[in-house]
């Protein structure tokens, strides 16, 4: 079975740091861009940033830059999202999805070929 799935999520207060977790099974993330989101009680699904198969990181959202960033370990067949200085507005539910694409730019859309089912993270004191 072809899934991605994201772990990592928890309470944490703000300030505080998190970092998740997004592992494919079923295929090898060597060729795939991944992309990372997040959706709030009640706003639309927000891309944040992506890595190219390469490990070039792009942050797009300007909520997040500068706190946020993404890193791949091919070999554990896993990337990751470090988010450092947590604040109340982080609170969502995050997921990763992968588009199969080599090279080293990345893309984020809301289209990618397999998404996971997401990961809550809580930012509160």
């Amino acid at each position: 079975q072809l899934q991605l799935v994201e772990s990592g999520g928890g309470l944490v207060q703000p300030g505080g740091s998190l970092r998740l977790s997004c592992t494919a099974s079923g295929f090898t993330l060597d060729y795939y861009t991944i992309g990372w989101y997040r959706q709030a009680p009640g706003k639309e699904r927000e891309g944040l940033a992506c890595i190219s198969s390469s490990g070039g990181v792009t942050i797009l959202a300007d909520s997040v830059k500068g706190r946020f960033t993404s890193s791949r370990d091919n070999a554990k067949n896993t990337v990751f999202l470090q988010m450092n200085s947590l604040k109340p507005e982080d609170t969502a539910v995050y997921y990763c999805a992968a588009e199969h694409k080599y090279g080293s730019s990345c893309y984020l859309g809301y289209d990618m070929e397999f998404w996971g089912k997401g990961t809550l993270v809580t930012v509160s004191s």
